[in-house]
């Protein structure tokens, strides 16, 4: 169970950043209104979160597979 726990913290240190800088490529500022910077870097940060989340249930998926 530790062995499993380790791994999936050093896939979403290695994952987390590549997806935050892939996402970085996107405008999401663009959807909001002017003065909604606050709300434009929460979206951002739910994004980079759910995508990492993904990312790394998909590769453990499989390598456990």
């Amino acid at each position: 169970m530790n062995m499993i726990i380790s791994y999936k913290i050093i896939l979403y240190l290695i994952i987390t950043p590549l997806v935050a800088y892939s996402v970085d490529s996107l405008n999401i500022n663009a959807i909001f209104k002017k003065n909604s910077v606050l709300k434009a870097r929460f979206l951002y940060f739910l994004i980079v979160v759910s995508l990492s989340y993904l990312v790394v249930g998909f590769l453990d998926d499989i390598f456990t597979y």
